[in-house]
């Protein structure tokens, strides 16, 4: 008799230390929400238009990246890039989830180019600044229109780097090597550039 009620209590002192933890978990994961992901949903939500370009596709893929970033977020490292942390959920979440919805985008041939500036010491000059050379005094629908005709590992890498991003945070976001991503964005620029310069010739730039 002894036993059973040490036994029972012993049970009833377990689950009230798991529903405390429960509750200091749901605590400091809604801390985490509020405080280091929910600042970043105007971006979030720019990002998934620019690879979505519908409103309710962006819409849902922003939710669905939330939701995942609440139920994950005990495994973010409090001081390190929130929004990067973020970008890679969404990004996974359209590859994973929309592309599959809508036809496979024609694969671009860009394995010569990641070939020869797969190394980390690529000398970053040789690589033309997307934000100084093609955005500086171009603002509007030719850019957006620009970026919509890219391939979307291209346009991803894009996207990305205009938020400011290091490589190594690329890296992550985008799950390819640093060497890939010096490759990938020297194209993705290129690419740019050729795509607004017709425009920028149209306006006398």
């Amino acid at each position: 008799m002894h036993a059973t009620i040490e036994k029972t209590q012993k049970v009833n002192s377990q689950l009230k230390r798991k529903v405390k933890d429960s509750n200091v978990n749901v605590r400091e994961r809604t801390a985490i929400f509020e405080n280091e992901f929910m600042p970043h949903l105007d971006a979030m939500y720019n990002f998934a238009f620019r690879l979505t370009y519908d409103e309710d596709d962006a819409k849902d893929l922003v939710q669905d990246t939330y939701l995942k970033s609440y139920r994950f977020a005990e495994s973010f490292q409090k001081g390190t890039n929130a929004k990067a942390w973020l970008y890679r959920i969404l990004k996974n979440s359209f590859i994973n989830d929309f592309r599959k919805k809508s036809k496979e985008p024609a694969k671009v041939d860009y394995q010569e180019v990641e070939n020869f500036y797969n190394s980390e010491n690529v000398d970053d000059d040789r690589t033309v600044d997307l934000r100084i050379d093609a955005v500086r005094d171009m603002l509007g629908d030719e850019i957006s229109l620009a970026l919509s005709s890219l391939a979307v590992d291209f346009r991803t890498v894009i996207l990305c780097d205009l938020e400011g991003f290091t490589y190594d945070e690329l890296s992550k976001i985008l799950d390819i090597p640093i060497g890939t991503v010096r490759s990938r964005l020297h194209r993705a620029r290129n690419l740019l550039k050729e795509k607004l310069s017709v425009y920028a010739s149209s306006m006398g730039y």
